[in-house]
This record gives structure tokens, sequence and C-alpha cells, in this order.
């Protein structure tokens, strides 16, 4: 019998974070094991594991799988986060890569240069609260329903309130003008799988800190 899903990563949120998310939002529980040094990355590379020269590496059911949206749609797949039939699935992939464009400026922010913060900061918040919240805002209205698609939780809903999340710790007042994603900001936050996950001491991570920021840059010799 396969053991749990070990993910192999930082010790912060970039590409990585949002696996956990899943697995978490699934009730999937898993190990991790947290790049530190080169050497590290270097065995990995030597071992074959990463296809592409890249991290995240998650072993599931005795594969080792590389690029973090063909992960994604695996968990989701194994797991009924993704829908019920091909156009549901369609849908929550519109709004799961829109929502990737708003989630990479978020990751990218924090390893922005000195001179670019301020810039990148604005933009990101510009961003999100006038090309992707207000998307989800009209769907949720047009739908009527408390998920995103269908009647049931998908990796979109996760994946939305994850971006939710992160915003607001940088603008807490980012969702005064959307009051139906407040509603489910509310509403995915307390399903039990998710609420457990947010509470302190799970394997959520924290935004990334000069630590983490140094770390990465000195594996992957940025």
């Amino acid at each position: 019998m396969a053991g749990k899903p070990k993910l192999y990563y930082f010790n912060g949120r970039g590409k990585t974070e949002l696996i956990r998310w899943l697995l978490a939002a699934a009730g999937v529980e898993f190990e991790e094991e947290f790049l530190e040094t080169r050497e590290q990355y270097e065995k990995l590379l030597q071992d074959g594991y990463l296809l592409f020269q890249q991290v995240p590496l998650v072993e599931i059911d005795r594969m080792k799988m590389v690029q973090t949206r063909a992960i994604l749609s695996y968990i989701a797949a194994k797991y009924n986060l993704y829908g019920k039939d091909l156009k549901e699935r369609a849908m929550i992939d519109m709004y799961v890569e829109g929502t990737m464009d708003l989630n990479e400026m978020i990751m990218l922010y924090p390893f922005s240069s000195p001179e670019e913060k301020e810039k990148n900061f604005a933009l990101m918040i510009q961003r999100a609260t006038n090309r992707y919240f207000p998307v989800y805002e009209k769907v949720l209205k047009d739908h009527g329903q408390d998920f995103l698609v269908g009647n049931q939780l998908s990796r979109a809903d996760v994946q939305v309130l994850e971006s939710i999340l992160m915003i607001e710790e940088y603008e807490p007042t980012a969702l005064s003008e959307f009051p139906l994603l407040q509603a489910f900001k509310a509403r995915i936050s307390n399903l039990p799988t998710i609420k457990k996950f947010l509470q302190p001491g799970s394997q959520r991570r924290t935004e990334p800190d000069d630590r983490i920021v140094e770390t990465v840059n000195k594996v992957l010799q940025l």
C-alpha cells in the first residue's frame, strides 16, 4: 500500500503551497522534506527525479511527479475536486489558470529587488482588485451556488480562497467591494478540512521572509 504523499520543496510557500492546500482540503496527510542545501537539490537531480531540473517534486501513488500544474490536476482528479464532467472541469481549469497568474505575482513579490518592491506591490493589489476578484464576484452572482463550479468543492474554490488570504495579508481591505467573495471566504474557510489547515501548527506556510529567500537563492544558485 502506498504511503503518505511526500513533498520536496523549500520551507516556504512558493509553488508547493497550492499542493499543500489541495491535499489538506482533501483531508490527506502528507510528509515534507525541506531543501536547505545545494547538495540536497543536486542529489535529486543525480537520481533523475527532477525531469526539468525544477522543484517541487511530489511522491504519490508510487510516482515521482514534477510540474506543479500536473501535480495539482492529479490530486484534484484523485480526490474528487475536479468537477463531475468535462464541462465543469473546463470551467474549473479556466478559473484556476486565471488565479495562477495572480498567485505567481504574489509568489514572486518577496523576491523583488528593493527598487521594484513598491511598484510590484501596487501592481499586485491593483490586479487582484480590478482584474481577478471582480471575475469571481460575478461568477458567484451569476452561478447562485455556494461554490464556483457546480454544487461541490473544487480545486478552483481552494485556489481562490488561498489567493484571497494571501492578498489580504498585504491589503486587509482588498475584499471591501466584494460582498459575495467575503461570504465565499467565510464559507469555504469553515469547511472542516480547510478550517483545520488554517489553524496554527498546520503545514500551511507563512509569507517568505529574508531567510527563505536567501535559502532559495543559495540552493538554486539564482
